[in-house]
């Protein structure tokens, strides 16, 4: 094929959710490139030809990644091959660090640059990871404060620390934020969000437990309930018996928060988000027996798994995991919450200083990645 092409790799919905901080202005600036590869609707609509979808290539757990992996080989393959019937000098990976790490290493090997968008999260487990980015990629884009000097630690010459894609997406909304909100409690009910994941495991694991709580939670106080929800999770999964008051789509997840006074969430990316726009929450993460007892081998890290609470250096969400992310356990640090509005509010003063932690270089992704693009060979 004789048109310049790009690839582009958003594996799960957080990734697609960072790609539209940079992709349309990127297209804009490279427009006899064709986009292609793996994403959702969103990229969709921005004219990336998707080889493959979000819902077909997300996974949380080894449990389940394992089952995935022959149609993860069998995708790494035809992208490979995709890649070289296109004459593809350049690929955009964001985050997806088990699949994309590997693809990088093929990549490498067609002579094709990588940019590898959202580091992987070396500094938790796997710092040998830092080798492989040094000797595959050809610029590593960090997003948390200290990433940067962690990976030139490690040996990774060429990284640049970009503003948090949250940032990049909501900041002008989140400069606008009025709070304290407790004192809203004292004209309406307060206001819980669920945000059970963008994985179908996810939800089919969290969501059940994230009802029985609120229900808890409505024996001693009314409440009103919202829930988002995410298109690369089968419909048949937000099914219950169960009555929310108001429900969004995960484009429209800034006026959610908006909306809400606290939040139940799967641990992800969405926990930052909450933490932006200072919604408490409570943060919970479930895996199977199996993995669970595979990364109690092979995992060092033992500190916070909430990214507000990682950049924060301390717990500001309580974090429950395992059969400690039960609905007693969340129905108390909510009902604490409602009980005790100047704990809530100190809290809410905390979350205020998150957005001043996530600082970036001074450039930008979109014409750093179009010189790439448009480079001669």
């Amino acid at each position: 094929m004789s048109k310049k092409s790009c690839l582009i790799i958003a594996g799960e919905k957080s990734g697609e959710d960072h790609a539209m901080t940079f992709l349309p202005e990127l297209m804009r600036n490279t427009p006899d490139v064709e986009y292609f590869g793996v994403g959702g609707t969103r990229l969709e609509k921005e004219g990336v030809k998707l080889r493959y979808r979000l819902n077909e290539f997300s996974g949380i757990g080894i449990s389940e990644v394992l089952s995935k992996v022959p149609f993860y080989y069998k995708a790494l393959g035809e992208i490979v091959d995709d890649v070289k019937k296109r004459d593809t000098k350049t690929a955009i990976l964001i985050d997806f660090q088990g699949f994309n790490l590997k693809l990088a290493k093929k990549l490498k090997k067609e002579n094709v640059k990588v940019l590898y968008y959202v580091a992987p999260q070396a500094w938790v487990w796997k710092p040998w990871r830092a080798k492989v980015l040094e000797k595959n990629v050809h610029t590593l884009f960090t997003i948390l404060p200290f990433e940067k000097n962690w990976f030139q630690q490690k040996g990774v010459s060429k990284v640049r620390a970009v503003i948090h894609p949250l940032m990049i997406e909501y900041g002008s909304r989140i400069k606008q934020l009025s709070s304290p909100k407790s004192l809203d409690w004292q004209k309406r009910n307060p206001r819980i969000l669920l945000l059970p994941g963008s994985r179908n495991t996810e939800v089919q694991g969290l969501l059940p437990i994230f009802i029985k709580a609120v229900k808890l939670i409505k024996e001693s106080f009314d409440i009103d309930v919202g829930m988002v929800k995410t298109e690369s999770v089968h419909e048949d999964l937000y099914k219950y018996d169960f009555s929310f008051e108001n429900s969004w789509n995960s484009n429209e997840l800034a006026d959610a928060l908006e909306w809400a006074d606290m939040a139940i969430a799967a641990s992800g990316t969405v926990t930052l988000a909450t933490g932006l726009f200072q919604v408490p929450t409570v943060v919970c993460y479930k895996v199977s027996a199996f993995t669970e007892a595979v990364l109690s081998l092979l995992v060092p890290y033992n500190g916070p798994i909430s990214l507000t609470n990682i950049i924060h250096g301390e717990m500001i969400f309580p974090e429950l995991t395992q059969y400690h992310a039960d609905r007693y356990n969340i129905a108390k640090y909510i009902k604490a919450w409602i009980k005790e509005p100047k704990s809530f509010d100190n809290l809410i003063l905390d979350l205020k200083e998150l957005s001043s932690k996530l600082t970036g270089d001074d450039f930008n992704v979109a014409a750093y990645m179009a010189e790439v693009i448009n480079a001669k060979e």
